[in-house]
C-alpha cells in the first residue's frame, strides 16, 4: 500500500474513533477516480440505513466524476436519510480533503436538510 493511502487511511481511522465517541449516524463518504459514494451507518457501525452513489441508474446517466455529480448525489443521501428518520449525522470523510467532490457532497446534503 502506498504511503499515501496510509495516511488517509490513519486520518480517517482517527475520525471514525471520535464519532464513535460521539455516538450519532455517520455519512460516510468514499471517493474513486470515476465514482463517489455516500453512506449513513448506524452508530454502533453495524448497518447501514441509506446510501447512494454515482452507480444508481437516475445518476449514472451523465459524468460520474466531477462536483455536480457529488451534489446529486449529496442530495439523493439526504433524501433518502431523512426516508429512514435520521437527521442528525457525523460527517466521516474517510480520510479525504474537504475540498471539491467531498465538499460538495457535504454542501448538498446540509441543503437536503440533514444536519451535521
Amino acid at each position: 500500500m502506498s504511503a499515501k493511502k496510509e495516511s488517509r487511511l490513519r486520518r480517517a481511522r482517527s475520525t471514525r474513533l471520535k464519532i464513535r465517541e460521539l455516538g450519532e449516524h455517520r455519512l460516510c463518504v468514499n471517493r474513486s477516480s470515476k465514482h463517489i459514494y455516500a453512506q449513513i451507518i448506524s452508530p454502533d457501525g453495524s448497518k447501514v440505513l441509506a446510501q447512494a452513489s454515482t452507480l444508481d441508474k437516475d445518476l449514472r446517466a451523465g459524468s460520474t466524476s466531477n462536483v455536480d455529480a457529488a451534489e446529486k448525489v449529496g442530495a439523493l443521501i439526504a433524501e433518502r436519510a431523512k426516508a429512514a428518520g435520521v437527521e442528525k449525522v457525523a460527517f466521516d470523510r474517510s480520510g479525504f480533503q474537504f475540498h471539491g467532490r467531498v465538499k460538495a457532497l457535504a454542501d448538498a446534503a446540509r441543503e437536503g436538510g440533514l444536519q451535521f
